[in-house]
Order: C-alpha cells, then sequence, then structure tokens
C-alpha cells in the first residue's frame, strides 16, 4: 500500500501594477499559471482590500473583474495577488433566518457566515443522467397558481411580468407562503437590483419567515456595484444546492428581477469589448442563463430538490424581448402577469391563458393534491377562453343577443375573478380552499358544459347555486349544504360574484 502523497500547497502570485482599469475591469500583464475563474485579491495603495475573478486568460495578460468595482483604483499602484482557485463560500444552515448581500456579507448586523464545507460558486448543471423527473407539488397559497399552474418540486416556473405590475410583491409572497406536507422545505430569495425601499419592503415581507430559520434573503441594491448582480444568483443556487443534494431538503429559490442580472451581463460585456447580439445581449447570454436555470432540479436516489421561481420584467411588455425568449427555451412553462387581466384590478394579475406549467400534471392528482385537480383546472382555462370570445362578441352585438349559455360564460368570468384570483397579498389559502373555489366558479356553467369533469366529480363537487361567502378564506366543501359557519342557499345569487 502506498502511502498518500501530501497535498500541494497553493502558490499564491502576487504582481505590482496593472496595465489600464476601466469599469469592472482591470487588465494584469506578466502573469504565469493563472487560470480562468481564480480568484484575486486586489490591493489599493490605501489598503482597501478588493475581491476579483478572473475573466479571460491570453497567454501573459488576464482580464480580473472586480466585484466593488474599480472606482479609485491606482493602475501603477495597485498589486493583484491570484489565489490559485475559484471563488467559493462555506455551506451550510447558517446561511438560514440571515440577510446577506450579493457576494455573501452579512447585511443584518451578524457574524460572517463560517463552515469547514467550501462550494465554489460557479457550480454545474445537474448531469442529465442523473436527473430524476420532477414530481410532487409545492403549495404557495395563491390559489391562482396552486389551481391552474401548480409549481412541482425540481421545476423551473419563471414570473413574466413588465413594469407597474406587482412582481415583487407576487415574489415575495410565494417566498413567504410556499410549503410542501411533512417534509423539510427551506426557501432562498435573491432580490437584484432593488431601490432601498424596495429592498426594506422585502425584508419585512420575509421576516416572519427568515426568523423561522426557514429562508435566507440576498439582497442586491441599484447601487451596489454591477459585478455584485452577477455573482448574486450563483451564490444563493450555491447555499440551495448543498442544503438539497447534502442535506435532503427541498429548496424554492426565487430570483428576482433576472432582467436586472441580465442587464448586469450586458454592461459587464461592454465593458469587455466583446460583439454585441440582439439588443446589445452578449452572444452567449443563452448559455448563461442555463447555467444558473439548469441548477436546479432533483438528482436521482436523493431526497431534496431544488426548485427555481425567476422572476422578471418584460420591457415594453415585450414577451420576445432576449430575456423572456430565452428563459422561455430553458423553463418549464411561464406564469404572465398582465396589466389588461380581467380589469385590471384583480391581485394577482395573473393571463391564465396566458400562463402554463408543462410539469403540472406531475405534482396534482390522487395521491399528491386531489384526483379531480387536473381535471378542474383543464376546465375552468377552457371555459375562461370561452368566456373571453364571448366577451368579444358582446361588444359587437350586446349582451342581449347573446344566448343564455353565452351569459353564463360571462357570468363565469366575473365569478372566477372575485371568487378564485382575487386575493389579499398576505393571503395565505389551503389547497381545499382553493379547489373549492374552483368548483364554486366551475358551478356557475350548466352541467351539460362541464365536458372535461367526470360524472363522479360532477356528483360530488357540482354546487349550482350556492354562493361563496363574501371574506370567509375558510375551506368551502360543496358536497354539503353548509359552510363552516354560514348557511347555503339554494337561491341562484351568481350576480353576487360580479
Amino acid at each position: 500500500m502506498t502511502a498518500e502523497a501530501e497535498p500541494v500547497p497553493l502558490v499564491h502570485l502576487e504582481y505590482r501594477g496593472v496595465r489600464e482599469a476601466e469599469g469592472p475591469l482591470i487588465v494584469v500583464e506578466g502573469v504565469e499559471g493563472v487560470g480562468f475563474d481564480e480568484f484575486a485579491t486586489v490591493r489599493l495603495a490605501s489598503g482597501e482590500v478588493r475581491r476579483g475573478l478572473v475573466l479571460e486568460v491570453h497567454r501573459d495578460v488576464a482580464v480580473v473583474q472586480v466585484l466593488q468595482g474599480t472606482a479609485g483604483i491606482d493602475p501603477a499602484t495597485v498589486t493583484v495577488e491570484f489565489e490559485g482557485r475559484p471563488f467559493g463560500i462555506p455551506v451550510g444552515e447558517g446561511w438560514l433566518g440571515r440577510v446577506w448581500n450579493g457576494m455573501g456579507e452579512p447585511l443584518d448586523g451578524g457574524p460572517p457566515m463560517l463552515s469547514s464545507i467550501t462550494r465554489p460558486v460557479a457550480g454545474s448543471p445537474l448531469n442529465p443522467t442523473d436527473r430524476d423527473v420532477p414530481r410532487d407539488p409545492i403549495l404557495t397559497g395563491i390559489s391562482v397558481i396552486d389551481a391552474l399552474t401548480t409549481l412541482v418540486r425540481g421545476q423551473k416556473l419563471p414570473v413574466f411580468s413588465s413594469a407597474g405590475l406587482p412582481h415583487f410583491e407576487l415574489a415575495a409572497q410565494i417566498a413567504a407562503q410556499a410549503n410542501v406536507i411533512d417534509e423539510p422545505f427551506k426557501v432562498v430569495v435573491v432580490a437584484m437590483g432593488l431601490t432601498h425601499a424596495d429592498a426594506a419592503t422585502m425584508r419585512d415581507a420575509l421576516e416572519a419567515r427568515a426568523a423561522a430559520g426557514e429562508l435566507a434573503l440576498f439582497l442586491d441594491t441599484a447601487d451596489d456595484p454591477v459585478v455584485q448582480r452577477i455573482l448574486a444568483p450563483r451564490v444563493a443556487l450555491t447555499v440551495a444546492e448543498h442544503l438539497a443534494f447534502d442535506l435532503g431538503q427541498h429548496v424554492l429559490v426565487v430570483l428576482a428581477d433576472m432582467t436586472s442580472y441580465c442587464e448586469a451581463v450586458r454592461e459587464v460585456s461592454a465593458a469587455r469589448g466583446e460583439i454585441p447580439g440582439r439588443r446589445a445581449y452578449p452572444g452567449y447570454l443563452y448559455s448563461d442563463l442555463a447555467s444558473l436555470y439548469e441548477r436546479c432540479g432533483r438528482i436521482r436516489g436523493s431526497a431534496g430538490s431544488v426548485t427555481l421561481v425567476p422572476v422578471l420584467t418584460m420591457p415594453a411588455a415585450d414577451i420576445t424581448h432576449p430575456v423572456p425568449d430565452l428563459t422561455g427555451y430553458i423553463t418549464e412553462g411561464q406564469i404572465v402577469l398582465s396589466p389588461d387581466v380581467l380589469g385590471g384590478d384583480v391581485y394577482p394579475p395573473v393571463d391564465v391563458l396566458g400562463s402554463l406549467s408543462r410539469l403540472m400534471r406531475k405534482g396534482t392528482g390522487e395521491g399528491r393534491t386531489r384526483g379531480d385537480h387536473p381535471a378542474i383546472a383543464a376546465q375552468l382555462v377552457a371555459g375562461l377562453a370561452r368566456a373571453r370570445q364571448t366577451r368579444d362578441l358582446a361588444d359587437l352585438i350586446g349582451t342581449a343577443a347573446l344566448t343564455d349559455t353565452d351569459r353564463r360564460y360571462l357570468s363565469f368570468a366575473d365569478a372566477f375573478s372575485s371568487v378564485l384570483v382575487a386575493q389579499g397579498t398576505a393571503e395565505s389559502r389551503s389547497l381545499e380552499d382553493t379547489l373549492a373555489r374552483a368548483w364554486l366558479v366551475a358551478s356557475e356553467l350548466p352541467r351539460r358544459e362541464l365536458t372535461m369533469l367526470s360524472a363522479a366529480d360532477i356528483a360530488t363537487y357540482y354546487s349550482e347555486g350556492k354562493t361563496y361567502p363574501a371574506g370567509d378564506t375558510t375551506a368551502f366543501d360543496p358536497r354539503t349544504e353548509r359552510t363552516p359557519e354560514d348557511p347555503v342557499t339554494e337561491t341562484d345569487e351568481r350576480d353576487g360574484h360580479g
């Protein structure tokens, strides 16, 4: 048996002076043995220390990305030390219950994260041969999502929004309320490019969950160095991967706003003098986004999972913009927010007909949510599509010229808005409550129109003529004649839904 070789100590090479410093980049000449993605320490003449990453090496020239920016750097006096390893962070449950910046430094006045285990933040996508199929739901407590675009453990499900819509509020609500049943569950939130007011709002919204030790919050504000925005999601995903694949927990990662991240990538690309692609974004934006999104999923043989909800704004509400366009190619569906949906005064303003969870059937049905869930979801979407066509027809010929069935579809759309979709920003609904509301909305339609539902489910849950008590957020069971507190009459009170 041969003795193990002693580990070769890392040699830290220090170079004095740089050729140039521009934007977030410095160019160091005369380097030897320096590799891509290597960690560097930049020391100014004043004694200030900054961190950097090697972006490119060509012969004896290295391009270093300074994480805190190059402001105040004198190229003649600065020294750069290459540490022979990639940028890594300590991992463990110590990240939970705390607030950090995009580089993993504490913002809550607490101590830095310490651990004997360190992981490089660059990470790597999961090996396709090791991937397991996403399955089982993550319930957000938001009815329109849980009922119609159910989030599945291991899925990538983005939220597409536009300026002025409450996407940050929705992201915070998902992070605060999401949960799984009877299994360890944690949440990691990365908020990028925020104003200080939005950052404070995000901290307040997530305070309770963070205090319970279930959430880690990474905040990057608009005045932070642009390079920190590129690093933030990688730091957070490294934390999530350890919790999921080493500790066997289910982890939800919320990234908002990915458009801010992509703009940071574009800015650094321009500083490097790279040839721009669509809308001046670099040609490698697709692979860059994939390097983040593909870090989520499930690994065969591992109990945990990483589920990803990227939130992004579409400039000018253009879904063909490079950021939502490329995101759509990588992810498994989308939740689309629209200012025009259902009158524009409903929260959350989800455009159901433009939204889709491609893995929903992997997380719903008997043994996961409820046996009737996939069918009632499909029936509601089909009914809403018919209602939208009917409303367009009514604009042309008037409501009085519609058939009775057409008017029932208009009543259905109103009930869909007020009973199922409309919800408070701090209101969390149980799955039973959500599905009861879904059936109450479906009951606005005649039985003969419910072609996607089984006769057994209709006999069990259909409740024509019943109304949902206003303001009641407890589960309503259409199989009974009473709610938990109030009697239900058989009188048709559909007008109360509108």
